[in-house]
Formats: C-alpha cells, sequence, structure tokens
C-alpha cells in the first residue's frame, strides 16, 4: 500500500474546515442575539402578551383574502 501526503490539504479536509467555520459563525450569532432577544421579550407586559394580535376587520386581511380568492 501506499502512503499519502499528509501535507496535501484534501476535498475533506476543505469540508472540514468550511463545517467548522460556519458552526463558529452560526454561534457567534447566537451569541450576539442572546442578549438582544431576551431585553426585548422582557419589556412586554403580562397583558400585552395576552392581547389579540389578529384582527380578521383590518384592512391589509381584507387585501389578502381579496387578492388571493380562488
Amino acid at each position: 500500500m501506499t502512503e499519502h501526503d499528509k501535507s496535501k490539504f484534501g476535498r475533506r479536509d476543505f469540508l472540514r474546515a468550511i463545517g467548522l467555520g460556519a458552526g463558529a459563525g452560526i454561534a457567534m450569532t447566537v451569541v450576539a442575539a442572546g442578549p438582544l432577544a431576551t431585553s426585548a421579550a422582557a419589556t412586554e407586559s403580562d397583558a400585552e402578551k395576552k392581547k389579540a394580535r389578529y384582527n380578521p376587520n383590518a384592512e391589509d386581511v381584507k387585501n389578502y383574502y381579496r387578492v388571493n380568492r380562488s
């Protein structure tokens, strides 16, 4: 059997490096966005969390159903 040259940067090494780089980028994004998401959720009161958010008589909802009628 022949021995492979370890100094070459092969396809598997390239894909492994790409995967590690992408994982590190995602981890940094999650770490950076973590405090922002919790502070935004903390500003909403309990009454605001329970209020009705869907208004079927709103103009944008009426327009959506008018345009997408089959």
